[in-house]
């Protein structure tokens, strides 16, 4: 109980337990309905069971506004959380104890301060939220199998968990198990690929006509052709999240403009999704669209 509440893992026999309640049916169903895991060979299929099983174990999971949570819905966020530790230690997740769902979209109430002292209240929506030594929160509706597999809010939070157990969420995640990785290296790469990025938005942001407003869905095909979600232009907390999603769900754009980033987080995970989605044949600087 009390190993529970402080945040930690699951003890080894209830993972196993809570492992063989995870049917062949349900692993299979929920499984196949992620595009994005499609080339995991058996070796990381069985590896990945096992992380899903230790979150559902180690995490609780509660509904929000009415979300009536089963034991598909926690599977299927459970899978899309273990996917960023599948080579890593689980450890990486301790510290905090729920994930709250709800079914759509929510609200966040948000205070800033300006240059001038002056305090701002606002409400912001949202579709998720990590909170340091708190719960992961996210809605369903943008969770679920079936959305467009571009973006992954799910992996998107778990990504800022990963770097607040580093300390600040500052898009520098704790590089101890990782010998071959260096801080200084990593904040070189992150900071001169998120200057890239912002100076790519910014030429974006300047070609949209003026009579095109640039928070509607008109300014899509312009924001479009950025290789990550121009949200990732926030700061480098969001710029790892945004990446990490990118890196599970739809890597080449992201390989193809930042290579070197790209490297860095191949290096942090000990996973290559491209070249899993795209087959064993695939190299770098090669066009998987050939």
């Amino acid at each position: 109980m009390f190993r529970w509440l402080a945040g930690r893992g699951a003890r080894p026999s209830r993972v196993a337990e809570t492992l063989t309640r995870i049917s062949p049916s349900a692993w299979q169903g929920a499984r196949g309905s992620l595009a994005f895991l499609n080339g995991l060979d058996e070796r990381e299929d069985e590896a990945l069971r096992a992380r899903a099983a230790w979150l559902l174990a180690s995490k609780s999971f509660s509904g929000a506004a009415g979300m009536a949570l089963d034991d598909d819905i926690m599977l299927s966020i459970a899978i899309q959380a273990a996917l960023p530790i599948l080579e890593l230690d689980p450890v990486l997740y301790e510290g905090w104890t729920e994930i709250i769902v709800y079914p759509g979209g929510f609200v966040i109430p948000r205070t800033e301060v300006d240059d001038s002292g002056v305090v701002h209240e606002y409400i912001q929506e949202a579709a998720g939220e990590a909170w340091d030594g708190g719960p992961v929160i996210l809605s369903w509706e943008d969770s679920c199998p079936g959305v467009p597999q571009t973006a992954n809010v799910v992996i998107h939070e778990f990504a800022h968990k990963l770097d607040l157990y580093g300390g600040e969420a500052d898009g520098m995640p704790i590089l101890d198990a990782h010998p071959q990785l260096r801080p200084r290296q990593w904040r070189r790469i992150l900071a001169s690929t998120f200057e890239c990025f912002e100076q790519m938005v910014t030429e974006v942001e300047d070609a949209i006509p003026h009579y095109v407003d640039p928070e509607s869905e008109e300014a899509d095909p312009w924001y479009g052709s950025l290789p990550l979600d121009p949200y990732a232009a926030t700061d480098t907390a969001e710029f790892f999240a945004v990446s990490s999603e990118a890196f599970f769900v739809d890597p080449w754009p992201l390989a193809q403009a930042f290579p070197d980033w790209y490297g860095l987080l191949q290096a942090y995970y000990r996973q290559d999704p491209l070249r899993r989605l795209m087959g064993r044949g695939w190299r770098k600087g090669s066009d998987p669209a050939l």
